[in-house]
Order: C-alpha cells, then sequence, then structure tokens
C-alpha cells in the first residue's frame, strides 16, 4: 500500500495503464494511484487538426465554453450562446488513429466509469465495477453529493449498442491491421506467465517497434512515468529516448497499454461483454455543482478530498495559454478541482505528465 494516495480520471487506455503499474510494481516502481475513475470513450483527437477544422468552420477555440458528443454529433457551445455542431462522422480527419484499435468504450479497467451515454441531460451514467468503486459512490449518494436513479432500459440498451458498436467497427480495423503486418499485440490476451515472460526480453526499442513505430501509441506517458533513467519524454509527439536504458529494465513495455495485455488484465472475453464487469449501473447528478454531463465526477473527487480517502487528485485541465489545449494536473485543492469541472475531463488526451514531474520535483 503507497505511503499516499492519489485518484485519477482517465480514458479507457490510461486506465488500463494504470492498472499495469501497479500490477507488476515491481517492474515499473508501481504508482501512488488507488482510485481510477474511468471516461466512456469513443475516440479522442488530435488538438492542432482540431483547432485547424474549428477555424475553417469561423470558430476560434477561444470562443468555445465546452466540447461534447450527444446523438452522433460533434458539438461545440460557444460562449456567447450559440453551438456548433457537425455529424461525428467528419471528425474523422482530426480523430488519432490509434483509437481506432480500442475496443473498451466504458473504460473496463476503472473502479467507477463515468459517461453521459444513456442517461438524460443533467445526469450521467456511472457503472460500479468493483467493492472499491461500490463504497464510494455509495457513500457518495448517502452524504448527499450525489442523486442517484436506476438507469432505464432505454438507456442501458442504448449504452450497451454503442459498446458493440466501437468493438465491431475497431476489431475490424484490428483485422486490416494485422493483415498488412502492423500488428495490434494489445488485442492479443495472453496468460500471465506468457506475458511477463514476453515484456522481460523487451526494452524501449522493442516498444517503438512494436508500438510506436506502426501507429500504436496512445501518448497516455506511461512509459515516461515508470522509466527510471528520466530517459523517455513524451512533449507533444510521439515518445523518445534520449538516452541508454538500463540493461535490466522493462518498465515501459510492461506499463504500456499497447503492448500485450494478461487475461489478468483484460479476461479473454472480455469483447463479449460489451460494459465489461460491473456490480451496479445507475444514473446520477451532483446538484451542489455546476459541471458537464452532472457534475457526476467531480462531486466523486470533492468527496474523495473531504473525507481524506485520497490525498491529491490527478486529472486534466486547460492550458493557461492556450485555449483547450489539455494539461494534466495533481492537486489536492478542491477548488482547482471544480474550476476544472465541465472544461477538460476529455477531448484530447494526456497522461502522466503530471505525475511525472510531482515525481521529478519531490
Amino acid at each position: 500500500m503507497p505511503e499516499e494516495k492519489i485518484a485519477m480520471v482517465g480514458t479507457p487506455c490510461q486506465a488500463i495503464a494504470a492498472t499495469k503499474i501497479n500490477k507488476y510494481s515491481d517492474k515499473t516502481g508501481g504508482s501512488p494511484i488507488t482510485v481510477k475513475i474511468g471516461l466512456f470513450c469513443t475516440e479522442n483527437f488530435s488538438y492542432a487538426y482540431l483547432k485547424e477544422f474549428l477555424a475553417e468552420n469561423n470558430i476560434d477555440m477561444n470562443e468555445v465554453k465546452e466540447f461534447r458528443i450527444d446523438k452522433g454529433q460533434f458539438k461545440a457551445k460557444l460562449i456567447y450562446g450559440d453551438e456548433f455542431s457537425t455529424p461525428i462522422i467528419k471528425t474523422r480527419p482530426f480523430t488519432r488513429k490509434n483509437c481506432n484499435i480500442c475496443t473498451d468504450f466504458t473504460a473496463n479497467n476503472s473502479d467507477i466509469s463515468v459517461g453521459s451515454v444513456g442517461s438524460e441531460d443533467g445526469w450521467s451514467t456511472v457503472i460500479v465495477r468493483n467493492e472499491t468503486g461500490k463504497k464510494i459512490i455509495d457513500d457518495c449518494i448517502e452524504n448527499g453529493y450525489l442523486k442517484s436513479k436506476p438507469l432505464s432500459e432505454k438507456g442501458l440498451k442504448l449504452l450497451t449498442r454503442l459498446s458493440n458498436k466501437k468493438i465491431k467497427d475497431n476489431s475490424k480495423i484490428v483485422e486490416e491491421r494485422e493483415s498488412v503486418g502492423r500488428q495490434v499485440l494489445s488485442q492479443r490476451v495472453i496468460d500471465d506467465e506468457e506475458f511477463e515472460k514476453e515484456a522481460d526480453l523487451c526494452q524501449f526499442n522493442n516498444l517503438e517497434a512494436d508500438v510506436i513505430s506502426v501507429g500504436g501509441c496512445v501518448l497516455c506517458g506511461a512509459c515516461e512515468y515508470v522509466c527510471p533513467e528520466d530517459i523517455v519524454e513524451i512533449n507533444d509527439r510521439k515518445p523518445q529516448k534520449y538516452g541508454k536504458c538500463r540493461e535490466d529494465c522493462h518498465a515501459c513495455y510492461y506499463a504500456c497499454p499497447r503492448t500485450y495485455l494478461s487475461d489478468t488484465v483484460v479476461p479473454l472475453d472480455m469483447d463479449e461483454k460489451p460494459l465489461g464487469n460491473y456490480i451496479d449501473i445507475m444514473s446520477v447528478t451532483a446538484e451542489a455543482i455546476e459541471g458537464q454531463d452532472g457534475g457526476a465526477v467531480t462531486s466523486i473527487l470533492v468527496y474523495l478530498l473531504e473525507n481524506k480517502l485520497v490525498d491529491e487528485v490527478f486529472l486534466v485541465g486547460q492550458d493557461e495559454d492556450q485555449a483547450w489545449k489539455p494539461k494534466s494536473f495533481v492537486t489536492g485543492r478542491i477548488q482547482d478541482v471544480v474550476a476544472a469541472s465541465g472544461t477538460k475531463y476529455s477531448t484530447v488526451p494526456v497522461g502522466f505528465k503530471a505525475l511525472k514531474n510531482r515525481k521529478l520535483n519531490k
């Protein structure tokens, strides 16, 4: 058990990375992450190409108050009240291509998964995946942080349909990539003994060949975070190595969510369970907090901090100098969490950069 405790908010691939980092802590050094809140995710977008797309439609990033995907539409709510909307299919030019080989829509490796799909406006769908998540959500409801109601049958069907669609569509892309020699190792689930045997042979050059060079990297930052020599860097581009790896180090290969996944991280039958394994599923809202999709994530984080269940939270906000430019940060201040509400819990992926910086500054 780590001395400090941190809650993370992240996409499915980031949740997998956090799971691998702690599961194989003897190889990676572990992390202080004790609570994982996963976000429903279809895909993420390139910041540069998203900015260019909006400019082509006469929209400045500084004019955007909120991004969201709703009913097949990509929407940008503007600060002066107007809303720009376009069919989601038109976002393909600025969708990160590495997202197309992921089949996890609801962040199956988290303790709690949260998203808007399936719930009415102002509410969030919450999937409780384990006893850790159950205690958190039960306490949030009991103590007034969240208000809950059953997810409607219609909402559950929609959520299941979209999850199945991601599995079907992206499995087809994986097959196409594999057929031309662009391996997708994360879709080759193997047993734990086989995974460790393979990973113990690999270093950054193998990660580069198996994941980065074939378009599999999601820029989660796990490789940068776990590198004991601090020679791996991600600065708005693919991971780069500046130095020589330790001879016996395999940390980055163990941590990456796009190398092989063992069946103890992702069960062999996971694609047959579109919503993953879970204990309960419901709709929630947070009446005391004004946030995107009911402010559920913000309220859970506030609960964790106020009740000292975690020391800090790790999430994504905006760069102060560039509108909507994602910036990860770690904070123990509730006002910081509330300020980030509804602004940047997703749209462009960043990863463990803030945790890395925090570790270096200690």
